[in-house]
């Protein structure tokens, strides 16, 4: 459909062009300088000492498993909420652990909640991994003392918070604050090359460990080998291919450079939709993280309706050519994730009944001021309809 308003639209220019025309012409297209350079501004912005390019957040998502040893032990679990992308829970498979699914917090912070991740620690847990909704954080304070008293590793996801600093903790940002940070640079998010994403970490430990991982467990890349600063290499561990080539890593430091400025446009757009939100005062309706709408990065603009008129909405949005998406199916749904009997393996009241109400919409920094109140506006006649 051609779209009035599209759910999200990269923003592309003649900064990304430049530097992915350079790197074609350098002759160097795997993994090497830009890949490091990339590196190194990722980190600096970031506040951390270590970060990994790699191929895509699912990558780091499953490097950030492996590293911390998680599927070691039979009968290994990981604790993580319902309410995000289904990548975290499949990488808790993948390396033979247990997802173990907690609920969120409220419908207008569905971030997952401290008091039931802790309700669902026992012996066989290995790691916790939360998800910043829509760059909002996570209650890190209280996740990081639980994690801290029963001496478990945590996982930030923070595919959608590139950029974020939290000022109550100090001003670090979103994705070091835990042991392992997890970043996507997919299409869809605050800054893009299309594929990739950048594990991150203080510990050196575990930094050479994911070092080692993204490359087949090898002690050289071949761009050393190419600079004559190594011959051969050993493998240390067994890895996999994970790596970023440099085409995208040139695209990502020409986003990453314009990252705090698209931040900025999404945030005074997601501040606009929760003032229009609350000037509407429908009931059972409002905007996600509306009480504190700029203090995110706003990858998602989520507002939550009445379930019963939920398809209506979306219906006359569509008519009025406006996209909408569904942020998220809950995971302990999903067909892989049920047990032998067919039925869910927990229950999650917040999560199933968010995820019967949310409805995602258009939020991108081209994204005009003035369609806001023409998208609330539509959604107002669907109310009423």
């Amino acid at each position: 459909m051609d779209w009035k308003y599209a759910l999200s639209e990269p923003d592309l220019g003649e900064p990304e062009i430049a530097a992915v025309v350079d790197c074609v012409t350098s002759g160097w297209l795997s993994m090497g300088p830009r890949a490091r350079a990339f590196e190194a501004a990722f980190a600096k912005m970031h506040g951390v000492k270590h970060a990994f390019a790699v191929a895509n957040g699912t990558a780091a998502l499953h490097i950030a498993l492996a590293a911390l040893g998680v599927g070691a032990r039979p009968g290994d679990e990981v604790i993580q909420p319902s309410m995000t992308f289904v990548a975290g829970a499949n990488m808790t498979r993948v390396v033979g652990a247990k997802p173990v699914f907690a609920d969120i917090v409220s419908l207008i912070e569905p971030t997952i909640d401290p008091a039931d991740l802790e309700r669902r620690i026992t012996a066989n847990t290995r790691a916790i991994i939360v998800m910043h909704y829509g760059g909002y954080a996570c209650r890190m304070e209280q996740i990081a003392a639980i994690a801290a008293a029963h001496s478990i590793p945590v996982i930030e996801d923070a595919c959608h918070a590139p950029g974020q600093n939290v000022p109550e903790l100090g001003g670090r940002f979103l994705g070091s604050i835990g042991d392992i940070g997890c970043f996507s640079f997919f299409s869809n998010k605050n800054m893009t090359c299309g594929e990739g994403g950048m594990v991150v970490t203080d510990d050196d430990g575990l930094a050479e460990m994911i070092k080692a991982l993204r490359s087949h467990g090898m002690t050289t890349l071949s761009w050393d080998r190419h600079q004559g600063r190594a011959t051969t290499y050993d493998v240390t561990v067994s890895g996999f291919n994970y790596r970023l080539d440099d085409l995208r890593a040139a695209l990502g430091s020409a986003q990453l450079a314009k990252l705090p400025g698209l931040n900025a446009k999404r945030r005074a757009l997601a501040v606009a939709y929760a003032d229009e939100f609350a000037a509407l005062g429908a009931p059972d309706t409002a905007y996600v993280f509306g009480d504190d709408a700029g203090a995110g990065t706003a990858h998602v603009g989520a507002v939550i309706v009445p379930a019963a008129k939920r398809d209506a909405v979306r219906a006359g949005l569509a008519k009025q050519r406006i996209q909408t998406s569904l942020h998220y199916p809950p995971v302990h749904h999903f067909t892989a994730f049920r047990d032998a009997a067919g039925a869910a393996p927990t229950a999650l009241p917040v999560s199933e009944e968010y995820a019967q109400r949310v409805i995602t919409l258009p939020l991108y920094p081209a994204l005009p001021l003035e369609a806001v109140p023409e998208i609330v506006g539509a959604i107002a006649q669907g109310l009423r309809g």
